[in-house]
């Protein structure tokens, strides 16, 4: 019977100090894989009420946006059975209209993910390995005010799709999850002024914000063999919101 049993296999989480990848590297962990996360910032600066629980996880920093020092991080496991990219920056105020910035998030959001793919092919390949790559579904509609992000999610969605057509030969699966509203420091913005999230949920027929663990269920899945033949995929777990 298949089932969600990670036992013996290893997963790197980048970006999974904090937030939904925190949340993906926990549930991994409870299913019995050794699960390993790079973050940007030293294991010590990231705290509970930021979302972060390194409890039983192996930690690097890394900052994945500076692709020689991915090219250049020495991987602390041998073999590497499923990658799950998590990493994610916004920037508000009309911020992501200045070039300087525009580039900061799409090289965060969207070059990183291939910098991490590159890096851990061969592992992938080895293993007959899984990626996870998480976009948005600011990804599948306009997002007024925030041209990087909604485009580097955009982004992150095709190239799963062509991915998962190039890594086929490989015996590699990729598939993608398009988060809605996840309540972690990233939407703090929204979460935080109660008349603004008020008018987020009544777009979410669901009336909730989605929470990290929503969005680990998912990623489980998509990586376990009860998704042997998903590839290229991207799945929309947004409470309904983009049925409206």
């Amino acid at each position: 019977m298949l089932e969600l049993d990670f036992s013996g296999r290893t997963v790197l989480v980048v970006g999974g100090s904090s937030g939904i990848g925190n949340g993906v590297a926990q549930a991994f962990r409870a299913q019995g894989a050794e699960v390993h996360v790079w973050g940007t910032r030293p294991r010590e600066a990231y705290r509970a009420e930021d979302g972060s629980d390194l409890t039983g996880l192996h930690y690097a920093q890394v900052d994945v946006s500076d692709f020689d020092a991915v090219a250049r991080e020495p991987l602390a496991f041998e073999k590497l059975d499923v990658l799950v990219t998590c990493q994610g920056t916004v920037a508000y105020s009309r911020k992501e209209f200045e070039m300087e910035t525009f580039r900061k998030v799409v090289d965060v959001n969207l070059n990183s993910v291939m910098a991490c793919c590159m890096k851990v092919e061969a592992l992938l390949a080895a293993s007959q390995g899984v990626a996870v790559v998480f976009g948005s579904i600011a990804g599948l509609h306009s997002s007024i005010g925030n041209p990087a992000y909604a485009a580097s999610k955009a982004g992150t969605h095709m190239l799963v799709r062509t991915l998962g057509e190039t890594w086929a030969k490989l015996g590699i699966r990729i598939n993608g999850i398009a988060p809605g509203l996840v309540d972690t420091k990233l939407t703090r913005i929204t979460t935080a002024e109660p008349e603004r999230l008020q008018a987020q949920l009544k777009k979410i027929p669901m009336r909730r914000m989605g929470t990290p663990a929503d969005m680990a269920g998912p990623a489980l899945f998509l990586a376990s063999d009860l998704a042997a033949y998903m590839t290229g995929q991207v799945l929309v777990v947004d409470g309904g919101r983009l049925l409206p």
